[in-house]
């Protein structure tokens, strides 16, 4: 890590813990909070990126992903959706980095017209002391299971996979795979 790396965490940090007495207490609360922390940091970091061109919404209903970033090749415009149930179970210091991490994937919409967690995606989580992946925040309803390789996925919603497991194989190994009942059911 370089000095100008440690500067750039501790700006973050600074920016991301910025006026604590304020913590977003409604989504609307939480949308103007995540803006400005996203301007901070798009300027610092993405200067190219029209930061204010970004919409903003608030998901109630999201139950596997923390904020997803969604891009439309006709107007070129990006939304940035934040899931409510997230922020609620983590907190703003640490859902500030779900900001940051859907901010990289809006600068590949905006710079690539395509985001992905590859490369590019890679370079900036330590950068933006973010991760490629969000803790879970909800509990899932069932698991699929591997009965060779002991693989888990969680599964949300009884889909055709959870409904039919005898009809699929695991990905990894192409083992059998069963359901088991999360707590969440």
């Amino acid at each position: 890590m370089t000095f100008s790396d440690i500067i750039d965490q501790r700006t973050l940090t600074e920016s991301a813990n910025a006026a604590t007495d304020d913590t977003p207490e409604t989504p609307t609360a939480l949308l103007d909070r995540a803006r400005q922390h996203a301007a901070d940091v798009a300027t610092e970091h993405f200067p190219d990126l029209p930061v204010e061109a970004i919409d903003w919404e608030v998901s109630h209903r999201a139950q596997r992903q923390a904020g997803v970033t969604k891009y439309d090749p006709t107007t070129e415009g990006i939304t940035i959706t934040l899931t409510w149930t997230a922020y609620e179970k983590h907190g703003w210091e640490q859902f500030s980095a779900t900001v940051r991490h859907e901010l990289i994937h809006a600068w590949q919409y905006h710079e690539f017209g395509d985001a992905d967690h590859g490369a590019t995606f890679a370079r900036w989580t330590d950068r933006l002391d973010t991760s490629q992946h969000c803790e879970r925040f909800t509990t899932p309803k069932w698991w699929l299971v591997c009965e060779d390789c002991g693989g888990r996925i969680a599964r949300y919603r009884r889909s055709k996979t959870v409904r039919n497991p005898e009809q699929y194989s695991c990905g990894e190994c192409g083992g059998a795979i069963h359901v088991e009942k999360g707590d969440g059911h």
